[in-house]
């Protein structure tokens, strides 16, 4: 086994999955392969002798196996694996250059002490980004109107926020929508303005969310504790925003970047 280890924050420990399914090297090809089949979240499983990682078994490694062979004969060996205290961007690169999709977590003894999968690594990027997004809101709001904000982490309703954008488009809908059905949407930026609950970012991330029947979502709330003149709201006012369903969902095909794209291959033609 291959083991890459890093001291410094943020650590695979604070993302990794600790509950992991594991199967044991004597278990047989067919009782492996029903456990894939009866689940929808494996397609594969770490293989351990009590909590010491031996290898990996992979549907893949199913497939030419007969149904009686016992796992041992079959798993693969050569493992790349993490250690608890590895950076996540350390873990990322891995999964990345690999090709896997998970990557078990051991301690110095070789013992499983967790999973961390590409899905845990993209969370990992959203709880860094947005803060900063934040931050840089907060700020440009301190400088422009000279007063001090505060933020908060809330859980919002959908009904009582103010959409700041008029339209959003389909295939990022889509995608957000994905997201969402994953757990991987990073959580909304709102701006409480003495009471008024405008949305600054995250437009596409409410009308997906509201079309799967959520009612309420994650968010990081910027507090004005008493209401100041906005741009944002002023446009909310002047596009007649009041709810998310007055944003009106654009097709692909209208998309500024499309019609750029067009523009700049009719160009290429013309010369």
């Amino acid at each position: 086994m291959e083991v890459v280890s890093d001291r410094t924050k943020p650590r695979v420990k604070d993302y990794m999955t600790r509950d992991v399914a594991t199967v044991s090297p004597d278990e047989t090809v067919g009782e492996v392969a029903r456990r894939i089949a009866e689940s929808d979240e494996h397609s594969g499983f770490p293989v351990c002798e009590r909590r010491r990682v031996e290898g990996f078994i992979s549907a893949r490694d199913l497939l030419l196996a007969d149904d009686d062979d016992p796992i041992f004969k079959i798993m693969a060996t050569e493992l790349l694996v993490a250690h608890p205290d590895m950076k996540v961007n350390d873990a990322a690169r891995v999964i990345l250059r690999s090709g896997i999709q998970k990557l078990p977590v051991v301690d110095d003894a070789g013992n499983l002490v967790g999973i961390i999968s590409n899905a845990d690594v993209i969370r990992s990027q959203i709880e860094r980004a947005t803060p900063e997004k934040v931050g840089k809101l907060m700020r440009t709001l301190e400088q422009i109107h000279e007063i001090d904000l505060t933020q908060e982490r809330r859980t919002v309703p959908l009904s009582e926020l103010t959409p700041t954008q008029g339209r959003v488009y389909a295939d990022e809908l889509e995608g957000r929508r994905y997201e969402l059905e994953r757990g991987l949407a990073e959580p909304l930026v709102v701006i409480d303005n003495g009471g008024m609950l405008l949305l600054a970012d995250g437009h596409h991330r409410v009308l997906a969310a509201d079309r799967l029947g959520i009612d309420e979502m994650d968010a990081y709330v910027i507090v004005i504790d008493h209401e100041i003149e906005l741009g944002m709201a002023d446009t909310a006012k002047k596009e007649e925003l009041e709810q998310i369903d007055d944003i009106d969902v654009v097709d692909y095909a209208r998309h500024p970047l499309v019609k750029t794209t067009k523009r700049l291959q009719s160009d290429d033609r013309a010369n």
